[in-house]
């Protein structure tokens, strides 16, 4: 999940030649299409529980391989509903990754339970032998990232799960279309949780998120938690939230879903090309797998005097961001979870080291090569 970061001030802002994200560019090639959606929606006045969200969340369940997708109003939502149904609460603990946005920790913490974090590895992802340490009597679920469209390694996380009669909740936020051993993100624990913020591969006009499972009881629950927790109008079987996804968000996102495999190919082009012109002596890029489809929702590489290059790369014209700086232990709010530094080595070593580069599906053949060219101009001078 993605939180903006300040850029460096600089004396004169540069003329941005490589932008990190490019929602002009985006706009200009779907406006006939989001034209008609907002047309559709407000000629039926359906703006709330519309046809169009229905007609998504069929679409995503077909997408991601499961029996159920229930559409809600953010990522973070769809965390924390899962882990609501799943009975997880108060005295309750949660294995999860210190390196991801806070949302991954934050979840658990507002049902009352307790984020217990261990390392990650070299991909940044969760650490599948660091994990059964941390297992206790309290624990009831893990919840592995796929942080930057790359699923964790999830047959060691899913036998770990197994072995001690824990629920498994992917925090699938960054890796909608992503694939591991012939099954997509969100078909791979018990329940899998999406954002559709902008900024994600297949993201809306605003906030939204999804949750995927195979538990049609889960599903049906969740649907009505979503809505105040009512059976109908006017019987309330439990209490409940207002976490429904607007009509025109569902309908914006069912356009741009047929569209997806298409981002992803570009995205995975650039990718391709970056890994191809880096200097592997000074770029560390997570290696690909053959059983398992990276969708780059961002492209991290790990770099010695990364906020050097950064500035570097501003000064240049070519925008990068940093996901994310500080680990979740050391976050204020996590102070009193018990954590400092070296708690994590690994992840904490990453997070001085990480940069993520622009990988968006407008951005050009030439342009991938300059920025390419222009980080290995750094390290060479």
């Amino acid at each position: 999940m993605n939180a903006p970061f300040a850029f460096k001030k600089v004396d004169a802002a540069p003329v941005i030649r490589v932008p990190y994200v490019d929602f002009a560019a985006q706009y200009a090639e779907e406006r006939a299409d989001i034209h008609a959606c907002v047309d559709r929606v407000f000629a039926k006045g359906d703006f709330v529980a519309g046809a169009a969200v229905a007609e998504l969340e069929a679409a995503l369940a077909t997408k991601c391989g499961v029996k159920h997708a229930v559409a809600l109003a953010s990522g973070t939502d769809a965390l924390i509903l899962a882990l609501k149904v799943l009975g997880i609460g108060s005295g309750d603990e949660v294995i999860t990754a210190p390196n991801s946005f806070v949302a991954s920790a934050s979840c658990i913490a507002l049902v009352g339970a307790t984020p217990v974090f261990v390392d990650v590895a070299a991909d940044q992802n969760i650490d599948p032998a660091k994990i059964e340490a941390a297992i206790t009597a309290r624990t009831k679920a893990i919840l592995p990232v796929h942080l930057t469209g790359r699923i964790a390694e999830m047959d060691a996380i899913n036998a770990i799960a197994a072995k001690h009669g824990l629920a498994v909740v992917e925090d699938s936020a960054q890796a909608i279309g992503s694939t591991y051993r012939g099954k997509a993100s969100g078909a791979l624990g018990t329940v899998g949780c999406f954002s559709t913020h902008p900024l994600k591969n297949l993201g809306g006009a605003g906030d939204g998120g999804f949750l995927t499972t195979n538990d049609g009881a889960l599903a049906e629950r969740i649907k009505r938690l979503r809505t105040h927790g009512m059976i109908d109008r006017n019987t309330v079987a439990e209490w409940g939230v207002v976490s429904r996804m607007d009509t025109l968000q569902a309908a914006i996102l069912n356009m741009r879903l047929a569209k997806l495999d298409m981002l992803t190919a570009r995205r995975r082009a650039n990718a391709a090309q970056y890994r191809a012109l880096l200097d592997a002596r000074h770029v560390f890029v997570p290696p690909e797998r053959t059983y398992a489809t990276d969708t780059y929702h961002t492209f991290v590489v790990q770099v010695d005097r990364r906020d050097e290059l950064r500035a570097y790369l501003l000064e240049r014209g070519i925008e990068t961001f940093i996901h994310y700086p500080i680990p979740i232990h050391l976050q204020p709010a996590a102070k009193g979870l018990g954590y400092g530094l070296g708690s994590f080595p690994v992840a904490e070593q990453q997070s001085a080291r990480i940069l993520t580069l622009p990988v968006n599906q407008y951005l050009s053949s030439e342009q991938i090569e300059l920025v390419a060219t222009t980080v290995n101009q750094f390290f060479r001078a």
